[in-house]
């Protein structure tokens, strides 16, 4: 196998972190081309998206039995349900931020630690005021996650797999929706108490406290570093960051401004992502996340009361605490089922992401997420086992467009589409404004259920999905292909995105 020798010449991290060992036939030695230390990274910040997922999630689980044990109201459920959306709408932007400024292996760390203090403050809540604290204060921690994992990711993966292995990470979202909803299941199904729901946050305890061990021995981001004028000890990390057997590089020796000095991509003041060149990038990783998140919460945590609630279950009357958690246990199996669409529309997401490019998986997606609401309003219309049947599908359809395209295409796009230097506040902006949907959906959900019905809801966020498109394709900027250096020059001159990707357009209807 070939190997840098101590004469190459200076180049950039991204160079760096795409070269791969050849044979001496010139084949390229593809195979274990991640390093022990990428995987531990992909892992780690797999872990955070799987914990958030499982939180956020559980809290629609968990709901009727708060309900029951603190006697709240329709307006202090929907304050529970919109608590943690509201934490991550200002941790995203207020603490993803500061990876900008601090770095993005303090703030990932920084993060997890955040957030298990909360979790724990959660399962001892004494009442609705300290369950709210605590709930706001998870979800900032899980909103600095939101850009801080992603770029941890990014800025340290090929860009041929780049995509991929943000999309897998964030796949672990619904893995962690599909967790909680077992966990639910699981506890309510052995036992027969109001207190139950503090078991289901706390099973998350461990686990958590496992990520904040190894986030502590990961790297630092090399482009991070470089573009602060770091260079040794962005060549120390990167050395690390690429460390295998056999070796390989040997030497790392990294160009000093890499092509991050411009005056497009040198700034870190936040008014830079809302004036040219970058307003466009925000408006597509800000506006579509944001309509998105309409559908994603609203369905998402709601689906085992919207299931109660259509088709009704034996305990519907029974107000005993053994009625409440039948009630609940109930909408939760049924919700199993349908969130199991998650992750088979992220496993398509995966595959798909790089053949058909981040727009088009959008578009498709938010249309795919139309049809599927309209379906399930329509169940209204009818009784017995037509009306199951129409819910299901139609929810069933749901989850897997919304992963297929705007869940995780929305995600992946908000880490792509700004410069090195803005990136971790970019994406925050970006998780902040989606969140704002979140958090609207989340409080006023409860209260037009019982004010509007089910049909009228579901028909309203089937228009959200619809604008969703239209949005993403009239300010689309396609990132398929591009490393994050030519995104950090994509205002400078036409991207070459290379032989290998050819078959990718160039970024599109940039202003």
């Amino acid at each position: 196998m070939s190997a840098h020798d101590s004469a190459v010449p200076p180049a950039s991290v991204q160079s760096y972190l795409d070269e791969v060992p050849t044979w001496r036939d010139g084949t390229p030695a593809t195979a274990g081309a991640m390093t022990a230390m990428q995987k531990r990274i992909w892992l780690l910040a797999s872990a955070g998206k799987f914990l958030e997922g499982m939180i956020v999630f559980m809290v629609g689980v968990a709901l009727p039995l708060i309900i029951d044990e603190f006697g709240l109201s329709s307006a202090q459920s929907g304050v529970v349900t919109a608590a943690p959306l509201l934490g991550i709408m200002v941790g995203a932007s207020a603490l993803g931020g500061l990876s900008d400024r601090w770095g993005r292996r303090q703030m990932f760390l920084a993060e997890m630690i955040l957030f298990t203090a909360f979790l724990v403050g959660v399962t001892v809540s004494t009442g609705f005021p300290m369950l709210v604290v605590c709930l706001i204060g998870m979800g900032l921690a899980l909103g600095c996650d939101y850009p801080t994992a992603h770029t941890m990711i990014s800025e340290t993966m090929p860009t041929t797999i780049r995509g991929r292995g943000v999309l897998a990470a964030f796949g672990f979202q619904a893995v962690g929706a599909l967790a909680g909803t077992l966990v639910g299941v699981i506890i309510l199904g052995n036992r027969d108490e109001l207190s139950d729901w503090r078991w289901m946050f706390g099973v998350a305890v461990v686990p958590s406290v496992l990520v904040i061990v190894g986030r502590l021995f990961v790297v630092q981001s090399p482009h991070w570093l470089l573009g602060t004028g770091r260079v040794d000890e962005a060549e120390y990390e990167l050395k690390r960051l690429l460390a295998r057997r056999p070796q390989y590089p040997t030497t790392v020796t990294l160009t000093r401004h890499d092509g991050s000095g411009s005056d497009a991509t040198s700034t870190t003041d936040v008014t830079a992502l809302f004036r040219r060149p970058w307003r466009r990038s925000t408006i597509l990783a800000s506006v579509p996340w944001f309509l998105q998140d309409l559908g994603t919460y609203g369905i998402g945590i709601f689906t085992p009361t919207i299931i109660a609630a259509t088709i009704g279950t034996a305990a519907a009357n029974d107000s005993t605490v053994s009625g409440v958690v039948a009630d609940d246990l109930h909408g939760t199996e049924g919700a199993v089922l349908i969130d199991a669409f998650l992750l088979i529309g992220i496993v398509l997401a995966i595959y798909l992401v790089n053949r058909f490019g981040r727009i088009r998986l959008q578009v498709f997606g938010f249309l795919g997420c139309a049809v599927g609401l309209v379906i399930a309003a329509a169940s209204t219309l009818l009784d017995g086992t037509l009306q199951i049947i129409l819910v299901f599908v139609g929810f069933m359809l749901f989850n897997l467009m919304t992963n297929v395209g705007p869940n995780s295409m929305t995600y992946l796009l908000a880490g792509e589409v700004f410069p090195t230097s803005l990136r971790g506040t970019g994406a925050g902006v970006a998780a902040s404004v989606a969140k704002v949907g979140a958090v609207l959906t989340a409080f006023l959900f409860p209260i037009l259920l019982d004010a509007w019905g089910t049909a009228i809801i579901v028909l309203l966020l089937a228009g959200t999905s619809m604008l969703g498109a239209f949005v993403t394709w009239t300010f689309r900027v396609e990132t398929t292909g591009l490393s994050l250096e030519d995104v950090d020059r994509m205002h400078e001159a036409p991207v070459q995105t290379g032989p290998a990707h050819t078959s990718q357009p160039a970024p599109t209807g940039i202003s």
